[in-house]
């Protein structure tokens, strides 16, 4: 099951908004341009309940992750 701050509506995450309490990492993935990525994460955790089942969402992940960080200054 995901974690509580990360049941944010689709809507707003998609917009990069942050909704009012909102956990800062939850932030940041949302303005990284990750957040599909992400999402694909959470399912594959929720569904299969073992992140060793979860590696190619993973690795999908970190790679954009590693890309955005890349790009800043």
């Amino acid at each position: 099951m995901a974690k509580a701050g990360h049941a944010r509506s689709r809507a707003a995450a998609e917009r990069g908004e942050a909704e009012e309490g909102e956990d800062p990492l939850d932030a940041r993935i949302a303005r990284s341009g990750c957040l599909e990525q992400h999402r694909q994460l959470q399912e594959c955790m929720a569904e299969r309940q073992d992140w060793r089942q979860c590696q190619e969402e993973l690795r999908a992940f970190g790679a954009c992750m590693a890309r955005r960080q890349r790009r800043q200054p």
